[in-house]
């Protein structure tokens, strides 16, 4: 698939705009064309190659996403290089303590990066950010704008016809490691998931075939598995905005043909009254039915929950007809797509194999099933439905309750985000407590009065309250913060 993107970036309408970045006046401008773009790729391949980065080596990358960061990847793929990404809202330690596995033979970082890793730590710190001091991990080299503070900048010379390409191709690609991300764990035993060459473009090639971008058209997204497939279609990809309203001035102005956004992002853009148009995806995060069916009534023509994980991606999808008709307990999450397999554990946790899933993990040997850590089942039609995390169950007078299978059905117009959390009740045992999000505007009692109906269903795991407040979120993907909802449902509940 990198190979397809490099050959149509060069061949296929050069001319025309491959990145496309919004303004603060709400004007579009064209960041990077399609021919600019592979010329930045094979300068960057041949800058790599001077600084002897050979097959098999490791390049760590701390580069936002956009065109730097795909022309970067595009580079890699050419030598054969595996790149480590180095996530900044990891911590720290966990990040130091991984990269002891996989060393990086140079660290790729823009200004950006270097500044977490940097002078600006402690307002890093504060949005939930933080890297090692990057020359700890490996020698620096900046990538884009260097400012004062930063390491020596990438030396790039001229491309050329005689930019280098890894030898052995064929072995190269069904086996060698493409790139390594690293997920959850500890300083005690970090996680890096492992992904080979192969593995990567068949996942590409299933978001591809689930998604059909078409050649013309514009897709709003900024992810890797968002620009790969639209630029090799031939679309022109514009990154979101940063703000909910710029964002939805950028929608109105473009009316993509496709729109990916997590579901934070989707809630922010709609409070601030944007418009939908195409297909809107969403996923990384949880996405309830009621979240799908706003996104239709602001304009979409459909509204896709894709369920993904760092290992496998994707593995499922639904669209909101389907997932609002759902009756069931859980959540619906949808067929798994071609060619992924499931499996259940012991503890009725859901295993997915396929051929985009991980390698491994570093350092320990390959494994085909990936534990996906949520607890799952499959209903009549063959469809994932999941009941949520292992880890989040709640232990209530000796019951176990799985906040996954109930959470769904709190989901009701005007609620935002529900969750459902255990708060230590001084005894040993838990109390459940529903957080509820409503949305902005929503009359409290009215919607206190409309969620009777849904907690009478819940039976024997009713919740013993329920308040009314914003759900905390953390993380890359901004999933909500199931500690943080338990410490501010126990103080609520202590005043």
């Amino acid at each position: 698939m990198l190979d397809r993107l490099a050959h149509a970036l060069r061949t296929v309408h050069p001319d025309r705009p491959a990145v496309l970045r919004h303004t603060r006046l709400g004007t579009t401008r064209v960041r990077i064309r399609r021919g600019e773009l592979a010329d930045l790729a094979d300068t960057y391949a041949t800058a790599l190659h001077a600084r002897g980065l050979t097959e098999g080596t490791t390049l760590g990358v701390a580069v936002r996403p956009g065109p730097r960061a795909l022309a970067v990847m595009l580079a890699a793929h050419r030598l054969g290089l595996r790149i480590a990404v180095l996530d900044p809202a990891a911590g720290p330690d966990v990040l130091a303590a991984r990269l002891a596995l996989a060393q990086p033979d140079l660290v790729l970082a823009d200004a950006a990066a270097q500044a977490v890793a940097g002078w600006a730590e402690p307002l890093a710190r504060r949005a939930g950010l933080a890297l090692p001091p990057l020359d700890v991990i490996g020698p620096v080299a900046t990538l884009g704008r260097r400012l004062p503070g930063c390491a020596p900048g990438l030396r790039l010379g001229r491309f050329g016809a005689s930019v280098p390409r890894a030898p052995g191709r064929d072995t190269h690609e069904r086996d060698a490691d493409a790139v390594i991300v690293f997920t959850s764990g500890t300083t005690a035993r970090p996680r890096a998931v492992v992904h080979t060459r192969k593995g990567l473009a068949a996942g590409l090639r299933t978001v591809t075939d689930l998604v059909d971008p078409r050649p013309g058209t514009t897709v709003v997204g900024g992810t890797f598995f968002v620009l790969v497939p639209a630029l090799t279609a031939g679309a022109a990809v514009a990154l979101p905005a940063r703000t909910p309203a710029a964002l939805a001035r950028q929608l109105a102005r473009l009316a993509p043909a496709h729109t990916y956004l997590t579901p934070p992002q989707l809630r922010a853009a709609l409070a601030a009254g944007a418009r939908f148009t195409g297909r809107v995806w969403t996923g990384s995060a949880p996405a309830d039915a009621a979240l799908l069916r706003r996104v239709k009534q602001a304009g979409a023509d459909q509204a896709w929950g894709v369920y993904a994980l760092t290992e496998l991606f994707p593995a499922a999808a639904v669209e909101e007809v389907e997932k609002s008709a759902f009756t069931g307990p859980g959540d619906l999450v949808g067929a798994p797509l071609p060619g992924v397999r499931t499996d259940l554990g012991p503890d009725g946790e859901l295993l997915l194999t396929g051929p985009g899933a991980r390698h491994r993990y570093l350092g320990e040997e390959p494994d085909p099933w990936v534990r996906t850590g949520d607890r799952g089942a499959l209903d009549g039609n063959g469809r994932i439905v999941l009941g949520g995390r292992l880890k989040d169950m709640v232990l209530r007078r000796a019951e176990n309750i799985y906040p996954g299978l109930y959470e769904p059905a709190l989901h009701l117009p005007g609620v935002a985000l529900a969750v459902l959390v255990g708060v230590p009740s001084g005894d040993g045992d838990e109390r459940l407590v529903a957080l509820v999000q409503p949305v902005p505007g929503t009359d409290p009692d009215r919607l206190r009065a409309a969620l009777n109906a849904p907690l009478d269903r819940m039976g024997t795991a009713r919740p013993d309250a329920v308040l009314f407040g914003e759900v905390p979120l953390t993380g890359r993907s901004r999933k909500p913060d199931r500690a943080a909802a338990s410490a501010y449902c126990a103080g609520e509940l202590s005043t």
